[in-house]
């Protein structure tokens, strides 16, 4: 049975239902253990909850309600402990989810296996006596201020105020980045203007997920400040519950992911204290990437996507008393492994905020960083043949393009000169190939690693 994908259980309500949230607290509950269960703003979230809570009690553990939270909230509470959160991320309000962690990480492969195994095995009831209990605890006020102690301390200055004078605009996206980010940004300093700030599991205002699309009515909020001489220094966009974050200019434009990672990773390797500060990501993200954090004196290394916690254990395992893990992201996605292993978007926006409080404005905050033109693109296949396509295309891409270097460790990366690169990848949620592509002559690149993958489909499906 598979129930995980790249980032938990998330699917359409009519498959991720009550009866499968209490199948899942049965098989992940113990006697004797805590979890922490929290959710977010959507409708069906309740009943999610109350499942899961019921699961968890019968296999005997004692669980913390904490109601509506962010996702990296329940997170930061399941430290010393377990927790489970009801959220479906930046999917569409008829979607719905779960994500697990221990000690403020999220579950790893092996122990996702174990819940598919107690799921599809039907996990056993704890006897009548060990029954776990459950009561309503809150966690925001702790999160809210552990997230500003942190970033005043990495980030500011003797006052503790790092953001003071900085305008910030933040679009909450009716969801639970509402109730951590803007009331974070006020106490570092910042002057907050938030909208869309309103839990709304509808998702009213705009698609949960963050993009130039979707963020195309807050895009002209800004660029309309900027106009009539009120601009912002900076805008922020989060996803539903609240792990992404999205960072414009004030003249509204969307500043690339990799940009706001390759700033946020050098900072961090070049602040470290380390003989060997390691940078993990994915092999989606941009080599400018690379370039930031070796002129900042670390590595980067690669983790397969969805996998930034595994990959941070591999390089703490692999690495000595000189090595430090110093960040870990994906595109829209960091741990500020510093404050904790989890996925944090209200760190985040704080941690950047900050950066472009230091360095006076976004302009000046991405201009060590080359930006080449980057596409990704979807090429569809089915998914019963997506793993004999991916073994075909671990020959056919190489023969198309001998003079890259090859790393067929998460799908197909060719790597050329002048920092050039294309991946192809299968997607885990829906029917398609993805290609990702960096260069110069980005159209180009697509264009041919597309004609080799469409030709291998067609071969193989």
């Amino acid at each position: 049975m598979s129930l995980f994908g790249t980032a938990g259980i998330r699917g359409p309500v009519e498959e991720i239902t009550p009866a499968l949230a209490l199948e899942v607290g049965q098989a992940a509950g113990r006697p004797g253990e805590t979890f922490v269960v929290g959710r977010d703003g959507r409708e069906t979230g309740a009943a999610l909850a109350a499942a899961m809570e019921a699961g968890l009690e019968s296999a005997g553990a004692d669980v913390y309600r904490l109601g509506q939270v962010p996702t990296p909230a329940l997170a930061f509470a399941s430290q010393g402990r377990r927790g489970a959160m009801i959220t479906a991320s930046h999917n569409p309000p008829t979607d719905n989810g779960i994500k697990l962690f221990a000690d403020g990480v999220e579950y790893d492969r092996e122990a996702e296996r174990g819940i598919e195994d107690g799921v599809a095995e039907g996990a056993p009831l704890a006897s009548w006596e060990q029954w776990g209990d459950s009561e309503r605890v809150e966690v925001l006020d702790d999160y809210r201020d552990a997230v500003a102690d942190y970033v005043a301390a990495r980030f500011g200055d003797a006052d503790g105020a790092p953001l003071e004078g900085l305008s910030v605009a933040v679009d909450c996206g009716n969801g639970m980045a509402s109730v951590a980010t803007p009331q974070v940004l006020e106490r570092l300093g910042a002057e907050v203007v938030a909208v869309n700030a309103s839990v709304d599991g509808h998702f009213p205002a705009r698609e949960s997920k963050p993009t130039p699309e979707t963020l195309s009515d807050f895009s002209t909020f800004l660029s309309a400040a900027r106009e009539d001489g009120s601009a912002f220094d900076l805008g922020l966009a989060h996803d539903g519950d609240a792990d992404r974050l999205v960072v414009l200019g004030p003249d509204g434009d969307v500043i690339h992911e990799d940009t706001v990672l390759a700033v946020v990773a050098a900072h961090y390797a070049a602040e470290s204290d380390a003989d060997d500060p390691v940078v993990v990501t994915t092999p989606n993200a941009s080599a400018r990437i690379d370039e930031q954090v070796r002129e900042a004196g670390g590595r980067v290394e690669r983790v397969r996507l969805g996998a930034l916690h595994e990959g941070i254990a591999r390089e703490r395992r692999a690495g000595d008393a000189d090595t430090e893990v110093v960040f870990a992201a994906e595109p829209w996605k960091h741990i500020h492994t510093a404050f904790g292993g989890w996925i944090d978007g209200v760190a985040s926006a704080a941690a950047v905020s900050a950066l472009v409080a230091e360095a006076g404005d976004t302009d000046r905050l991405r201009e060590p960083v080359t930006e080449r033109p980057y596409r990704k693109v979807s090429v569809d296949c089915p998914d019963d043949a997506k793993a004999d396509v991916m073994a075909g295309l671990e020959s056919e891409l190489p023969a198309a393009f001998p003079e890259a270097a090859v790393d067929t460790d998460y799908g197909v990366r060719l790597t050329f000169e002048d920092a050039f690169w294309v991946l192809v990848r299968p997607s885990g949620t829906e029917p398609y190939v993805r290609i990702y592509a960096e260069s110069d002559d980005v159209d180009t690149l697509i264009g041919d690693a597309r004609e080799v993958v469409e030709a291998t489909v067609a071969d193989r499906s």
